[in-house]
């Protein structure tokens, strides 16, 4: 049985007044989950998010991490930098760092690469755009990203990786892939995933449902064989409901 794992992406959201106030409000009623439960939240947040969760069952993750040890890289945060803070996961190659930022297959490789270099636990998101699913090329792209994603990762370090699944079309948009199309293609990526490394790391992969997963349809979701839990966003910053997903997920 693969265990439940729930993260919060926090994007661009919460000083740390409003980081404070939100893990606070969170703790007690997450305090039971059966799931593995994450925030990831900005990096001006990481370090007070990880005194906050200290001797709890919240980890805390960042929302990139460079692919560079350190130097002449202007804005971006290195792998030692992140663990000192006192991130534990990372999230790696989402949508938003694709589309505005120019994150392609190789970049988020290079960015895995070094995550699992320095023992952060990587969520690698994947997913198609609205004109890719409606062309019938939802599986031809799931495919790309992951072999791209994992291009030169052997077996144990690719056991140590979360996937996301994140229809673009889905994310802060209010649509939501139906219970079956999201279970439909987590089963493909999995599938794809086999073919890379086999039975075991397949089968062991937690592999999560990223698109506009709320307190309202998480539970559908969640019913479902091939998914693994949620990479939450807008529901992720409302301790109510971001609780209600979290204890729906078992």
């Amino acid at each position: 049985m693969r265990k439940p794992i729930i993260a919060g992406n926090w994007k661009m959201n919460k000083t740390a007044a409003e980081c404070r106030a939100l893990i606070t409000e969170l703790l007690p009623k997450v305090a039971n989950a059966k799931c593995d439960v994450v925030v990831c939240v900005p990096f001006t947040d990481i370090a007070l998010a990880a005194e906050l969760t200290a001797g709890s069952n919240v980890v805390v993750g960042a929302q990139n991490v460079a692919w560079a040890d350190s130097g002449a890289f202007t804005g971006e945060i290195s792998a030692d930098m992140l663990k000192e803070a006192g991130a534990t996961y990372v999230i790696l190659g989402h949508s938003e760092r694709r589309q505005y930022f120019g994150e392609t297959d190789a970049s988020v490789n290079k960015r895995l690469v070094q995550a699992l270099k320095n023992d952060l636990k990587p969520i690698v998101c994947v997913g198609e755009l609205l004109a890719e699913r409606e062309g019938g090329k939802t599986e031809e792209v799931c495919k790309r990203q992951v072999e791209g994603a994992f291009d030169g990762i052997s077996a144990a370090d690719a056991a140590k990786t979360v996937i996301a699944y994140e229809p673009v079309w889905a994310i802060g948009t209010g649509k939501t892939a139906t219970d079956e199309q999201a279970d439909e293609t987590i089963g493909y990526i999995r599938s794809v995933v086999k073919a890379l490394y086999g039975d075991a790391v397949a089968d062991g992969m937690r592999i999560q449902y990223g698109g506009s997963m709320n307190a309202k349809n998480v539970a559908g979701l969640m019913a479902k064989p091939q998914i693994d839990g949620g990479l939450i966003g807008g529901a992720s910053l409302k301790a109510e409901d971001f609780s209600i997903i979290v204890n729906t997920a078992k």
